[in-house]
């Protein structure tokens, strides 16, 4: 067993446009590939355009998210929602305009 104590909050300019703070929440040993981060979004804050090669797994404890595709298609997630990302779909996750959103990016 181990406990992990969360690193600092991040605010990963790079890849977002918007006030965004991301908690990196576990990183997995090989072979697992796990990757968890907590991200919290105010209204209108979104991630760039991006891919997974492996695919993604949102869910949305707090807000609402909101996530699109390039042929302009948008989920509108909830708190208590999941959105799966099909491996290698580019695609962007944000908050709403009016509305703070967190989503654990799995």
């Amino acid at each position: 067993m181990q406990l992990i104590t969360p690193a600092p909050t991040q605010r990963p300019t790079e890849t977002f446009t918007g006030e965004v703070l991301m908690t990196p929440l576990a990183t997995g040993v090989q072979p697992s590939r796990l990757g968890v981060a907590h991200v919290r979004l105010a209204p209108g804050a979104r991630t760039f355009w991006h891919v997974h090669p492996r695919g993604q797994v949102l869910h949305v404890p707090d807000g609402t998210a909101l996530v699109g595709t390039r042929d302009g298609s948008v989920v509108r997630a909830r708190a208590g929602d999941t959105v799966v990302r099909a491996p290698g779909e580019e695609h962007w996750h944000g908050a709403s305009a009016d509305a703070f959103a967190a989503h654990l990016a799995i």
